[in-house]
């Protein structure tokens, strides 16, 4: 815990302290007029996130007069404790640190966005209550991706629901009875859990919950007719509280005590789509930042996200591991491995998803945020986590891409390659007597967290040389796809893991990155 006796004069971070504290050039306190703002939003979800990235920016556009309206924040689980944020009237701290295009970034806001929080299990009938106010027009939730899930049973006439589907549908039943069945009484409903078509797979849930437990044919209309499910797609590293030690140092600095304090990077994406005149006016809060995208199609956002930063994650991590560095900050800071990534991203992974939609110009942009982002000193993500269930988010996230580049090219690039080498060694196990499957490279000694362990170390144990790269390219258990009829691909892998065990990776990391020419495309600095 932070001891804040060594600071007895802090006071804590409230409505009532705020307009003492001393204003600082990196320190931007909320306008006195934000705190008599109606509210306009309910929110499932007090999680780090919801509140490092939709709240920050519902709370800039306040400040700038714009979007002129609070959040109700619903803690929707029994998790978790709420207590700090009505201490401190649902203000906290959001600490921004990054590195952008070379330049530090250090800012820090005292969000004022949140108006009140309120407890489901507790507070039921006050969340009922904001379903009837018509004042209040938008749902957002992070309830995380298990947040958005069929329950046949749950009953909606509870006090709550179980699921967060189920509360959701109780609300709109209580807002149909208070709005008679208008149609501007509907809401616009925003989900942010990181499932794809989140929007329309909430949607299909509350509906059918409401066939088995709300089945009036007038709400069944209005639900469908009234209410704007909108997808969306969400992206900002927010590590949440801050290590005890900046905390405090950060505290003494600011001259307030902050428990509910958090930090992010600086960069955000908000992705929103939505087909509705009338949705696109309630979400005015998107003018405050270039961060909110409200578009007719997300598609072009979740494609560049999914491959440019977690594909390249994903054919980075355990050559990142394996080069003997434990953070990403840490590879990045090695000029070898830098290139290496710029290389994969700016050039092999961007020329495969290039499109109608996608130009050189998105590619280079959003790429260019990446590298960016690796970079950033302050946030030390380290490989092994994103290691964990690699397999999984390969096929999902890279072997897409692997398949696109090579129809454009009949080849797969050295970079990918390495890339999918790395994992195959990585992958390289011995088996405790417990199940444990563990790893060992050059001196490093990890357990592998990975559902496809066993059938790696089966392909291992029987097979070595191109054989073992072939049989796992072919196995369709792992990819849904024979990735061996790929020319030249089986051999590419091969020869990398080969050099792997045989020379330094570093070495073989600038073998797979040699040096290339990539101007920025016309229009577009570095």
């Amino acid at each position: 815990m932070i001891n804040h006796f060594m600071h007895p004069g802090l006071q804590r971070l409230s409505r009532n302290t705020v307009t003492s504290i001393h204003p600082q050039a990196t320190l931007s306190l909320p306008a006195k007029a934000v705190f008599r703002l109606p509210e306009k939003v309910l929110q499932f979800g007090t999680g780090v996130f919801i509140r490092g990235l939709i709240d920050y920016y519902i709370d800039k556009a306040n400040n700038q007069g714009i979007f002129n309206g609070r959040v109700v924040m619903v803690k929707s689980t029994a998790a978790g404790d709420i207590g700090v944020f009505r201490q401190q009237d649902c203000l906290y701290t959001l600490l921004m640190k990054s590195v952008d295009e070379g330049v530090e970034t250090d800012k820090k806001v005292i969000c004022a966005g949140i108006s009140r929080v309120l407890d489901a299990m507790q507070d039921w009938q006050q969340v009922l209550d904001c379903a009837a106010d018509p004042g209040i027009q938008i749902i957002l939730s992070n309830t995380t991706e298990a947040g958005i899930t069929f329950l046949e049973d749950d009953r909606v006439d509870a006090g709550p629901p179980l699921s967060f589907p189920g509360k959701l549908l109780a609300v709109l039943i209580r807002r149909f009875q208070a709005c008679q069945g208008s149609l501007e009484g509907g809401f616009v409903i925003v989900p942010t859990e990181l499932i794809p078509d989140n929007g329309q797979k909430l949607k299909s849930i509350v509906l059918q919950l409401a066939k088995i437990h709300h089945p009036d044919e007038a709400f069944m209309d209005w639900l469908q007719t009234a209410n704007d499910f909108c997808n969306s797609l969400v992206d900002r590293i927010v590590p949440g509280k801050p290590a005890a030690a900046v905390q405090e140092r950060m505290e003494k600095a600011l001259g307030y005590r902050d428990d509910a304090m958090i930090m992010s990077e600086s960069f955000g994406l908000w992705a929103i789509e939505t087909h509705s005149p009338q949705s696109r006016n309630r979400l005015s809060f998107s003018q405050a930042d270039p961060g909110i995208h409200i578009v007719e199609n997300i598609e072009k956002f979740r494609e560049l996200k999914l491959r440019l930063l977690n594909a390249s994650h994903n054919l980075s991590c355990a050559l990142g591991y394996l080069a003997g560095f434990d953070t990403v900050k840490e590879a990045m800071a090695h000029p070898g491995f830098d290139a290496f990534m710029r290389r994969l991203i700016l050039d092999e992974i961007a020329s495969a998803i290039l499109s109608s939609s996608i130009t050189i110009a998105d590619t280079f942009n959003f790429g260019t945020k990446v590298l960016d982002r690796y970079r950033n000193p302050y946030i030390g993500f380290e490989w092994l986590s994103i290691c964990v269930q690699d397999t999984s988010k390969i096929k999902i996230r890279a072997v897409p891409v692997i398949r696109q580049v090579h129809a454009k090219t009949r080849t797969v690039p050295d970079g990918i390659s390495l890339g999918f080498a790395a994992y195959i060694r990585f992958m390289r196990s011995e088996q405790d007597k417990d199940g444990t499957f563990r790893g060992h490279f050059k001196g490093r000694d990890y357990i592998i967290s990975d559902d496809s362990a066993h059938a790696l170390h089966a392909h291992w144990k029987n097979a070595s040389d191109l054989s073992l790269v072939q049989n796992i390219l072919a196995d369709r258990e792992l990819w849904e796809t024979d990735l061996s009829t790929l020319q030249g691909f089986a051999e590419s892998v091969t020869f990398y893991l080969d050099n792997l065990d045989r020379k330094d990776v570093l070495q073989v990391i600038k073998m797979a990155s040699a040096e290339r020419n990539l101007p920025p495309p016309i229009g577009v600095h570095s």
